[in-house]
């Protein structure tokens, strides 16, 4: 299977790269994401069988100023790109995720609960999620959260560098979600694309790891997987002000990924022990 890839260097197209499959991925330098018309135009003359997006304007707290280039990125561009793929008979994928809610409750959310984000970066990911139903053809958008891996930028890594000269971290514990493995939303992404092409499942999914937990009790995980002893104490996100606000509730409820798919919901600790070895390595 042919996949034509927007992303090179984040967090799921390095692991979507690192798949034995047939993958063609774009670097931002050969697919310019401010240019919805470029973008399509790639997609009108490739050699595909289908198309993930696994490219985004990422940085939720600078999104609060520059909501009209995140949207953009995030909104028009991956519209443009459903469209380019509906006119050619192309699977379109497309990632999204857990900010698109509000964060409300404690209930893990369905593909199909009332939306409603509460910072500029949601807004612009859901925006994606519009222009991508309304440009019809067979399209499945994946909401994930927490995005962790061993290449890249992230809460993991982060918390692995801070270890080195700190021995005690204050970290939100109010905010409860499912880490999820760069590794997995690729080989997910992989599976839908191979069964989209057959003609099966399309709409909107949800893929994140269990068990929930809080940020803090992540970083907790991750110190003992490292071996090192730093003191966590939790704290609220009020405490923590930044930005952008941040949803308390990002519990994803996968069963509709797994219905239509086959795919499990990962365990983000078993991953984590991964990541960790590499990092420390």
């Amino acid at each position: 299977m042919r996949l034509l890839v927007f992303g090179q260097t984040g967090q799921v197209a390095h692991a979507l790269q690192a798949l034995p499959q047939d993958i063609t991925a774009l670097p931002r330098s050969a697919a310019d994401l401010t240019d919805p018309a470029a973008c399509a135009a790639i997609i009108r003359e490739a050699q595909a069988d289908a198309v993930i997006n696994a490219a985004a304007y990422t940085a939720v707290d600078r999104a609060e100023s520059e909501e009209d280039l995140a949207t953009l990125i995030n909104g028009t561009t991956p519209g443009a790109m459903a469209q380019a793929c509906a006119d050619r008979g192309l699977p379109f994928l497309h990632i999204s995720t857990d900010y698109v809610f509000d964060g409300a409750g404690q209930t893990p959310w369905k593909p199909g609960d009332p939306v409603g984000p509460i910072n500029a970066y949601g807004r612009s990911k859901l925006a994606g999620e519009r222009a991508i139903a309304q440009a019809g053809g067979h399209w499945a958008i994946l909401r994930t959260s927490w995005v962790f891996s061993a290449h890249g930028a992230n809460f993991v890594k982060t918390m692995l560098r801070l270890s080195e000269t700190r021995d005690a971290l204050s970290v939100v514990a109010d905010q409860i979600g499912g880490p999820s493995p760069a590794t997995g939303i690729a080989q997910a992404l992989v599976t839908m694309a191979q069964a989209m092409a057959d003609g099966q499942g399309g709409g909107t999914y949800h893929y994140a790891g269990l068990p929930y937990t809080s940020w803090a009790c992540f970083a907790r995980e991750t110190f003992a997987l490292a071996g090192r002893t730093v003191q966590v104490t939790d704290i609220p996100a009020a405490d923590y002000p930044t930005p952008a606000r941040r949803p308390l509730n990002s519990r994803l409820d996968c069963s509709a990924t797994r219905a239509d798919f086959g795919i499990e919901a990962p365990d983000w600790q078993a991953a984590l022990a991964d990541v960790v070895r590499k990092v420390c390595a």
